[in-house]
């Protein structure tokens, strides 16, 4: 078994994974695609932040591949269909950073307010400029938020608690936490907010939807934050929009091209516009998250080696084990038609091996059933199993202690 794990990847993953029997290597930056390809040669679980893309040609020229972890929440780095037609599992962490990226929206939302980091040049150039034009606080102020999911609902209950007044706006009909309002428009809550922050996953529909008339249309000398995901946001215009005042300032995080490695040149037109605020994709980096991020991820890669297990795949059928096999374990992902499970007992029963549990999930036009039997199963069972037209990815988990 060996690992591959990108992007500075917090080192617990890798003592994880480690103390599972794998090998691991460990590299600080991304890779673009033949990079990847070439690298992951004789590499069964893969781990990759947000930069790494992991293309239907990987997947495809990298048949031992059978499980990727995205060290982050978003997945979009990752064709998921192509890892389901291939059968290997993917898994993220969803919740391990949420509380980091929901602490730094709340300091940049009162920064800006306050236009801290305006007074930090002044004052790092030798002036002395105490003015209270512009400064603001954030208690009574309206923030709108855009995508209520993990993030956004815990910034909600945060700003609320700060006394701010919080509405939202999400394409999901999703529960409103203490006294937020739900809009039923991004144009109602532009109309009404005077911050604006944005909190939407990576899906494809979302590339540039904030744009010139959103900017247009925000209230004048209101504040926007972007912590989600760069493509879906115009910076030309937003730089135009804060130059001209219209817009009051801006903290962005992410971005549409991102260096691939720290120290890396990075060019913006957002870059030397008065009270905007840039950071390099930092939202969810503190020591804390990642460490979770890395504990939680690593764990799910080790369990999909050793068990055989998919809980929290997010693109696999979800199978849970508990215990390690006895005897052996076949993990079989196969197109979800009918009389699968039929075919497989058929030919395991001609064989005469003896099934002790069968474990089913169905997800889209993918089935994952884990079979566990008391005997060893014979290499001709094996290979008739995988030449089955169903058969998308079949593989034998042992046991340690087998």
């Amino acid at each position: 078994m060996k690992a591959l794990l990108l992007e500075n990847v917090h080192s617990l993953a890798g003592e994880i994974l480690s103390d599972a029997g794998f090998d691991v290597e460990t590299r600080s930056g991304s890779l673009d695609e033949d990079e990847l390809i070439a690298a992951l040669r004789g590499v069964t679980a893969l781990g990759i932040r947000s930069n790494t893309q992991v293309t239907e040609r990987v997947l495809a020229a990298c048949p031992q591949l059978e499980s990727i972890g995205a060290f982050c929440i978003g997945t979009n780095q990752i064709d998921l269909d192509a890892a389901a037609r291939s059968g290997v599992a993917v898994f993220n962490a969803p919740f391990s950073n949420t509380r980091s990226v929901v602490e730094l929206a709340i300091a940049e939302i009162i920064m800006l307010a306050r236009r801290l980091s305006e007074k930090d040049d002044t004052m790092h150039a030798g002036v002395w400029d105490k003015q209270t034009s512009g400064s603001h606080e954030i208690r009574g102020r309206t923030l709108g938020i855009v995508g209520y999911g993990n993030i956004g609902s815990q910034l909600s209950v945060v700003a609320e608690m700060l006394g701010m007044k919080v509405f939202y706006y999400d394409v999901e009909d999703r529960l409103a936490l203490g006294n937020a309002r739900r809009c039923n428009s991004l144009d109602d809550l532009l109309d009404v907010c005077e911050t604006v922050s944005l909190h939407v996953d990576g899906r494809g529909a979302n590339a540039g939807f904030f744009g010139e008339e959103q900017f247009a249309r925000m209230r004048r000398r209101s504040l926007f934050l972007n912590l989600s995901r760069g493509f879906v946001v115009d910076y030309e215009a937003l730089a135009q929009h804060v130059s001209s005042g219209h817009i009051a300032g801006a903290a962005v995080d992410v971005f549409a091209n991102e260096p691939k490695s720290a120290g890396d040149p990075f060019t913006s037109p957002l870059q030397g516009v008065p009270n905007v605020i840039l950071t390099p994709h930092i939202g969810g980096s503190t020591e804390e998250a990642q460490e979770d991020i890395g504990r939680f991820v690593a764990q799910k890669l080790r369990d999909h080696t050793v068990l055989g297990n998919t809980s929290m795949s997010v693109n696999l059928p979800p199978v849970t084990l508990r215990q390690e096999p006895g005897g052996s374990r076949l993990a079989y992902v196969h197109e979800n038609v009918p009389g699968v499970l039929a075919t497989l007992n058929a030919h395991l029963a001609e064989q005469g091996v003896n099934v002790e549990g069968q474990f089913l999930g169905t997800l889209g036009q993918v089935g994952y059933v884990v079979i566990d039997t008391h005997d060893e199963v014979p290499q001709s069972v094996l290979d008739q199993l995988r030449a089955l037209d169903v058969t998308i990815r079949l593989r034998l988990v042992t046991s340690p202690r087998a």
